[in-house]
């Protein structure tokens, strides 16, 4: 969107017929800024295209990428997040990401379980839009299926999504396999 309002920007300036005071002013200045704009997305592009290099150099990129929801972006945040420390648990995992509930308690008041306000904002963040995406697949989009059942909100469904999803990362990361969708339940009954 940058590039086609610094190019309407530049377009609208040199249709210019009526001059106002201060039109002189921005005719100097808004090219200006628009080259500006223009040249700050032509960096994002440059530091997108080396993070991204990076992060397919890793070798734990196919196992990353493997799960659904998680993009170059995404795969990033995890590798410096997750990757280089080591955790106890999937709950470790879960509480460092901000994922887990924790329920307040203050004197003889007892609140029940909350979204945790702390943690690795941009982990959670991560992980929160991961959930989102991940919604495509079947099995992701059948636990959250099951949560709104339950009476949780959207935002609340992906939270929980997300919190599940840790476990499945801290499983793929310890035992360094990829991502294998659950397997539906046999029945043995005759």
């Amino acid at each position: 969107m940058g590039k086609t309002w610094a190019a309407e920007i530049v377009k609208a300036l040199s249709e210019l017929t009526v001059v106002v005071l201060g039109t002189q002013a921005a005719s100097i200045v808004l090219p200006r800024l628009a080259r500006q704009l223009a040249a700050l997305r032509a960096q994002r592009e440059e530091v997108a295209k080396e993070v991204e290099r990076l992060v397919l150099a890793r070798p734990l990129h196919p196992v990353l990428t493997s799960m659904p929801g998680v993009g170059v972006r995404t795969a990033a945040r995890l590798l410096i997040d997750v990757a280089s420390r080591a955790f106890a648990s999937a709950a470790h995992l879960a509480a460092y990401a901000g994922l887990a509930p924790v329920t307040r308690r203050s004197g003889s008041s007892i609140r029940g379980e909350l979204p945790s306000r702390y943690g690795n904002k941009p982990l959670k963040r991560a992980m929160f839009l991961s959930a989102f995406a991940a919604l495509r697949d079947p099995a992701s989009r059948a636990y959250y299926t099951r949560k709104i059942s339950q009476g949780k909100r959207h935002n609340r469904a992906l939270i929980a999504l997300a919190r599940r999803r840790c476990e499945v990362l801290f499983a793929m990361l310890r035992d360094g396999t990829f991502y294998r969708p659950p397997q539906p339940e046999i029945s043995l009954t005759t």
